[in-house]
């Protein structure tokens, strides 16, 4: 009689096992990297603050020194304003 794995014997059934492990944990990995925010990557770096992130973009070039001093100015006030317990304003950089 044959059995049940068309007389290929047990190492079939364990060429199974691994086959449908192997297609689920490539299914797992494929939904990671699709969902948003888990690419691992971040936008910038965890130390960096607000400030140096204002300053590097005035360094690249990408705001003007008067654009720079007003959101500058804005972001100082804002964080003197969260130390000493008002509320809280968005600045945009």
């Amino acid at each position: 009689m044959m059995g049940w794995y068309g007389g290929l014997g047990p190492l079939a059934g364990l060429a199974m096992i691994v086959f449908w492990l192997g297609l689920l944990g490539l299914i797992v990995w494929a939904v990671g990297r699709l969902l948003p925010g888990n690419s691992g990557e971040t936008t910038r770096a965890d130390s960096e603050s607000a400030v140096e992130i204002l300053d590097r973009r005035l360094t690249n070039g990408e705001i003007d020194m008067h654009d720079w001093q007003a959101q500058r100015s804005a972001l100082l006030a804002t964080q003197k304003g969260e130390c000493a317990g008002h509320t809280q304003h968005q600045v945009t950089l």
